[in-house]
C-alpha cells in the first residue's frame, strides 16, 4: 500500500471515498488546501472525503546507505553533486531564456519603430496629397489650385454643347451611307509604301493627321510637321519638353508633355500653355464638337479644357494611373485606359463613372468606332486587339479578339469598316464585313510603326516608326 503522491508507504494513510486512492494524510491535506481537487483528476475533493485507514504502527528500517558514517557522507556528497548539476542546468536554461527574451524585445521594438515610421510617412503623404497643387500658365501667368478629389462637371454652357453635338451626331449616324468614293476592300488591299521619309524627330511617340499634314511628336521636345502630299518635312515646332501625345484642332497643334504640360502652337507660335497634371500627360483627345480638349496622366487625373482659352473646366481623379483616352464619336462618353488594365467610361458632362471594361493588361491605346457602340483597345504584352461592345457587360462585352501581333497605335476609319493597327511587326488593317458579320484582314505589311492614321477616303495610311520614319501607304499609281 503506497501513497499516490509520494510513492512511499504512508505513515498515516487515508483513502479517497470518491476514487479509493490511498494517500499520506499530511500530503493530501496540503494538496487539497492548495488545489481543492483530487490529484490526477478534475473532481472536487474535501478533507471530509478522506477516510482514515487503521494499520499497525510500522517502524521503518534504516536504509542500508545510512547505517554508517562513511555511507552517510557519500550520500550527502551525491546529493550535493546533484544539486550543483541542477543549479548549473537551471542557470543555463535561464541564460537561454534571457537571450530569447532579449531577441523578442528587440524584434518588438523594431516592429514598433517600423510601424511608427510607416505611420509618419502615411500621414506626410496624406498631408502632401491634400496640399498638392498644380499650376496653370496662360500668357505667362501662373495660378495654383488645390487638388480636388471630387469630380468637377462641365459648366452649363459646355454641357449644353455636349447635348447638342450628341443629338446631331446620333441623328446623322443612323442612316448614314458610306460616302461616295470611299475605299473598297480591293483599294485597301492595294495599299503599299510609296514614301519613306526620315524626320529629324528622335524617339517618335505620337502622330496626328489633318488636312494633309502630319504632326509627329518626339521625346526630343519637338513636333515635326510633314506634308503628306509633298512627301516632305515642312518644319519643326519647338515644344521644349518631351512630347507624349499630339492632336490637331483646326490649324492648331496641341501637344502633351512628360512634364505635365499641354501646349498649343499655331503658325509656329505658342498660343497657350497650361500645366494641370502633377506628372506626365499620357493622352489627349478632342471632343467631336471641337470646343473641349481632354488630357489624362500618371497622376490619375482626367482634365477637360475649354479650347478657346485652354483653361481647365472640369476634372476628376481615378484609382489608377491613366495611359490613354478617347471621346465617343457622339461626344457624350469619355473613355480612359488605366495602368491596372481597366477601361473606364465616364459621362462627359458630369465626369461620373458609367461603366468599366477589363482588358487584362495595362492599356496602351484605345479608339472608338464610328458605329457608336464599339471601341478597340490593346494592352502591354498583348499580341491582339480586343473589340468591346458598349451595349454589353462582363465577358459578353468582348465582341472580337483580333490576332494582330503587338500593337502601339490604333485608328478606325470614318465608316467603321476598317481598323488600322501599328506595331513593331508592321501595319495591318482589320475589316468588319457587316453583311456576313465577320472579320477579315485585307492588309498586312512589314512596316514597323508606333502610330498610324487614315488619310482621305481611307485610300491612304500614314504611319511613323519609333525612329521617326514616316511611311505613306497608298495605291501605287500606274
Amino acid at each position: 500500500m503506497l501513497c499516490a503522491l509520494s510513492g512511499e508507504v504512508p505513515e498515516e494513510p487515508v483513502v479517497s471515498r470518491k476514487t479509493g486512492t490511498v494517500f499520506e494524510k499530511r500530503l493530501i491535506e496540503k494538496y487539497i488546501q492548495e488545489n481543492h481537487k483530487e490529484p490526477g483528476t478534475d473532481e472536487e475533493l474535501d478533507v471530509e472525503d478522506l477516510l482514515p485507514i487503521k494499520t499497525n504502527r510500522i517502524v521503518r528500517p534504516r536504509p542500508p546507505q545510512f547505517t554508517s558514517l562513511p555511507s552517510m557522507l557519500k550520500a550527502f556528497q551525491d546529493e550535493w553533486d546533484a544539486l550543483v548539476l541542477e543549479s548549473y542546468n537551471t542557470r543555463q536554461q535561464l541564460a537561454r531564456t534571457r537571450e530569447e527574451l532579449a531577441t523578442a524585445l528587440y524584434q518588438n521594438d523594431a516592429a514598433v519603430r517600423v510601424i511608427a515610421r510607416l505611420t509618419k510617412e502615411r500621414d506626410e503623404a496624406r498631408e502632401a496629397l491634400s496640399r498638392l497643387t498644380v499650376t496653370a500658365s496662360a500668357g505667362g501667368a501662373a495660378t495654383g489650385d488645390a487638388m480636388a478629389v471630387d469630380s468637377e462637371g462641365l459648366p452649363e454652357a459646355l454641357a449644353a454643347h455636349v447635348d447638342e453635338v450628341q443629338a446631331e451626331k446620333q441623328k446623322g449616324r443612323k442612316k448614314r451611307p458610306v460616302p461616295e468614293g470611299w475605299a473598297t476592300t480591293e483599294d485597301v488591299s492595294a495599299l503599299q509604301q510609296t514614301a519613306y521619309t526620315d524626320l529629324p524627330v528622335t524617339q517618335a511617340t505620337s502622330l496626328a493627321l489633318n488636312a494633309g499634314y502630319a504632326a509627329v511628336g518626339g521625346l526630343d521636345g519637338k513636333v515635326d510637321l510633314y506634308s503628306v502630299e509633298a512627301k516632305a518635312h515642312e518644319r519643326s515646332l519647338e515644344i521644349g519638353e518631351p512630347v507624349t501625345a499630339t492632336v490637331w484642332i483646326g490649324n492648331k497643334v496641341v501637344s502633351a508633355t512628360s512634364k505635365g504640360s499641354v501646349k498649343a502652337v499655331e503658325g509656329g507660335v505658342e498660343t497657350g500653355s497650361v500645366t494641370e497634371h502633377a506628372g506626365a500627360v499620357t493622352g489627349l483627345a478632342v471632343h467631336p464638337g471641337e470646343q473641349i480638349l481632354a488630357s489624362v496622366g500618371v497622376d490619375k487625373g482626367i482634365i477637360f479644357y475649354d479650347l478657346h482659352s485652354l483653361q481647365r473646366v472640369a476634372r476628376v481623379y481615378t484609382d489608377a494611373e491613366l495611359t490613354s483616352c478617347a471621346f465617343h464619336p457622339d461626344g457624350h462618353l469619355f473613355a480612359a485606359g488605366t495602368q491596372s488594365g481597366l477601361i473606364e467610361i465616364f459621362d462627359t458632362k458630369t465626369l461620373q463613372r458609367m461603366a468599366n471594361f477589363t482588358l487584362g493588361a495595362p492599356v496602351k491605346t484605345l479608339v472608338f468606332s464610328e458605329n457608336g457602340f464599339w471601341f478597340a483597345a490593346t494592352g502591354v504584352g498583348q499580341s491582339s486587339v480586343t473589340v468591346f461592345d458598349l451595349r454589353k457587360e462582363g465577358d459578353a462585352a468582348r465582341a472580337k479578339e483580333l490576332q494582330t501581333g503587338d500593337v502601339s497605335g490604333l485608328a478606325w476609319d470614318y465608316t467603321g469598316q476598317y481598323l488600322a493597327t501599328a506595331g513593331s511587326q508592321g501595319v495591318t488593317v482589320q475589316q468588319y464585313v457587316k453583311a456576313t458579320k465577320s472579320w477579315t484582314e485585307p492588309l498586312r505589311t512589314s512596316t514597323p510603326a508606333v502610330a498610324v492614321q487614315w488619310g482621305e477616303k481611307a485610300k491612304q495610311l500614314v504611319a511613323v516608326s519609333r525612329e521617326g520614319v514616316v511611311s505613306v501607304l497608298e495605291p501605287k499609281s500606274e
